[in-house]
């Protein structure tokens, strides 16, 4: 195995002009010796064309005729990838909901907002690339895009949260009018070119509502992320939720609980809980998808900002059990 890496090391990735030893392209060898069959991963500069073939053809050249090796199964990957945020520990959480309205974004922001607090290192993705607005939530102000000295761009951070949206590439007030290739493109950048801190513990991502085209991408960057999926108490949303619930479950993500959002109303005369929205959605949805009712979050205003709460209000309490939950998932 040893003359094998030697004799592929030497080999030049023609999208970067560096040997594979330099760029530290070789990310996996192995040697079946029953089979005498090689298995490679390689990550070069760019995929695709001319280039991609050339460097396939040396190094099929090098396993099998140089080192005499019978078989080939070889992987190429970008180099981009493999110092990306989907390589690193980082336990990924996606927000989800079946339909817009329920108060997915806030929650997305509340929860990265409380993990911060507990000392995490948190990264916040707006994918939510129609309806973004989490730059809104967390009253950031519209920036444009700074890239750092190696061309990745420069996340925002707003209370230690490490924020991206489509907002940073998009004027004030404008729509979106993208599809197919533009947003996969914008979500590769979301993922492969933001210049994420290295020790990051978890990174939340803020879905679109229901289960579109954006989402089936997210899958392929990130195949398994664990979900929460928002609802409100009333009978159509819960209905929707549950479709949104099984599809992650069918792309192979794991739910770890529902949120019921705008759960009750507190009567400030009686200090009744009025159910304005319905009642029991969030259980109704939790039993059916086989998973933990996380929270039911009253309705109210935050005292201190436009969407997020504080420790001295009653969400902001169900937030923290949120964060700790997630916390304990990712140490266990």
């Amino acid at each position: 195995m040893d003359e094998l890496k030697t004799r592929l090391e030497v080999l030049i990735d023609p999208t970067l002009g560096m040997s594979l030893k330099d760029s530290q392209g070789i990310k996996h060898l192995a040697i079946d010796e029953n089979d005498d069959l090689v298995t490679l991963i390689i990550a070069m500069g760019q995929l695709g064309g001319d280039k991609e073939k050339t460097l396939r053809r040396e190094i099929a050249r090098v396993v099998k005729l140089d080192c005499g090796h019978k078989g080939l199964r070889l992987q190429m990957e970008e180099s981009k990838i493999y110092a990306s945020i989907t390589k690193k520990d980082i336990t990924f959480i996606g927000i989800i909901s079946g339909k817009g309205g329920v108060g997915k974004s806030s929650v997305a922001a509340n929860i990265a907002y409380a993990l911060t607090r507990k000392g995490k290192k948190v990264g916040l993705i707006d994918a939510d690339i129609y309806g973004s607005s989490i730059p809104t939530i967390l009253e950031v102000p519209h920036s444009k895009p700074v890239y750092n000295e190696n061309k990745k761009i420069i996340p925002l951070f707003k209370d230690k949260i490490q924020l991206i949206s489509t907002e940073l590439f998009t004027e004030p007030g404008q729509p979106v009018l993208w599809r197919g290739g533009l947003l996969n493109s914008m979500l590769n950048h979301f993922f492969y070119d933001i210049a994420w801190d290295d020790d990051t513990d978890f990174v939340i991502i803020d879905y679109p509502p229901g289960t579109g085209d954006i989402t089936l991408d997210i899958k392929n960057i990130v195949p398994q992320a664990k979900m929460i999926l928002v609802t409100t108490p009333h009978p159509s949303a819960s209905h929707v939720a549950v479709k949104a619930g099984t599809a992650a479950k069918t792309l192979g993500h794991e739910i770890i609980g529902v949120i019921e959002n705008m759960s009750y109303y507190v009567n400030p005369v009686n200090f009744e809980h009025e159910n304005i929205f319905g009642y029991g959605g969030g259980k109704q949805v939790a039993e059916e998808l086989e998973t933990e009712l996380l929270a039911k979050l009253e309705i109210s205003q935050p005292k201190h900002h436009n969407d997020i709460f504080e420790d001295d209000e009653y969400n902001d309490k169900l937030y923290n059990k949120i964060a700790e939950t997630l916390i304990n998932i990712r140490n266990n």
